[in-house]
């Protein structure tokens, strides 16, 4: 019988040998977080689950861009509240994020986990609460919006997540200005090319000389793309898969000519980040470390990836 620790041990062993792809890698992920699940179910009272549910994972792991360690982002929907129906999915939402942070997926600092009551709700209460979110206007909101639009499903049944999603296309159409708020949400982006060119490096600490590519290369591509998907109904939650999807539409051929083989040559860099002791150590690249060649080529990334960034805000701004 498998238990938290066993998956642990199993994963910390075999985490190696899926390195060779960011689909392997993710892959990977995706058996041991079901294995968390299982082991999950199987510690709550109930013999099986009362109703028909879904386990969802967004973020990083929903996009399927997860690196060699990654914080933990989940959710669960299921099928009808009742007294009976709330108190196992409570229950299973903490067991869950318990779970995941004893096999090395570290608690969530956001608290985007299935043990937060936002992150664990009936199909309808999530409707409702969606539809709230669209109509608050505060940054909290949409960011929480956002984080919804990456949800992949891990377990049950799609049609959730699907349904879900369609009310935030719905809406968008009927109110632009739910768009000019997703725009405003990721407006500004911290530049990383300095006046003469230079890619801006840390200066000071423990990553003196590093890039941060998470904030600085990974999230102008994720940000961008995203936005335009959720302005065309795009479901696909992999940045990758979203471009196909997009490039399928004559206007964006153009605007998105470079952006798949860009941002599959980002993946790589971060995969080359393997030897990371922690969290933070997988998002730093150090730019010593890259040849002549492989500098100009993150320079040209980092300089498309802000060109990209700054004509999706215009694009959608004015559409809007």
């Amino acid at each position: 019988m498998e238990t938290y620790e066993s998956i642990k041990k199993w994963k910390d062993a075999h985490i190696s040998s899926y390195l060779l792809s960011n689909v392997s890698l993710n892959e990977f992920h995706d058996q041991v977080m079901l294995k968390v699940l299982h082991v999950a179910m199987g510690k709550i009272e109930w013999s099986k689950p009362p109703c028909e549910f879904i386990w969802f994972i967004t973020g990083s792991g929903g996009r399927f861009e997860q690196g060699l360690i990654s914080d933990q982002d989940h959710g669960i929907v299921y099928e009808i509240s009742n007294e009976e129906n709330d108190q196992y999915f409570k229950v299973l939402g903490e067991e869950l994020s318990y779970g995941m942070d004893c096999v090395g997926y570290p608690y969530c600092n956001g608290n985007i986990m299935s043990s937060n009551p936002i992150w664990c709700k009936s199909l309808e209460q999530w409707r409702t609460q969606i539809i709230h979110w669209m109509e608050n206007e505060s940054w909290e909101s949409i960011r929480y919006l956002q984080i919804f639009y990456d949800a992949r499903v891990l377990y049950g049944n799609t049609n959730y997540i699907q349904q879900l999603k369609s009310i935030i296309l719905e809406y968008q159409l009927e109110h632009p200005s739910l768009l000019s708020r997703f725009v405003a949400n990721v407006k500004h982006i911290k530049s990383v090319i300095g006046p003469m060119g230079q890619i801006l490096v840390e200066q000071h600490g423990v990553y003196q000389g590093c890039i941060n590519l998470k904030y600085a290369a990974f999230l102008p591509y994720v940000n961008s793309i995203r936005l335009l998907s959720i302005k065309e109904g795009v479901y696909k939650t992999s940045t990758l898969e979203r471009i196909e999807q997009l490039k399928k539409k004559v206007r964006y051929k153009d605007l998105l000519q470079y952006s798949f083989e860009n941002f599959s040559t980002l993946i790589t860099y971060r995969m080359s980040l393997f030897h990371s002791k922690n969290y933070d150590d997988t998002h730093y690249l150090n730019i010593k470390k890259l040849s002549k060649e492989q500098r100009k080529q993150l320079k040209r990334i980092l300089k498309d990836g802000k060109k990209l960034h700054d004509s999706v805000v215009e694009l959608t701004f004015l559409k809007s």
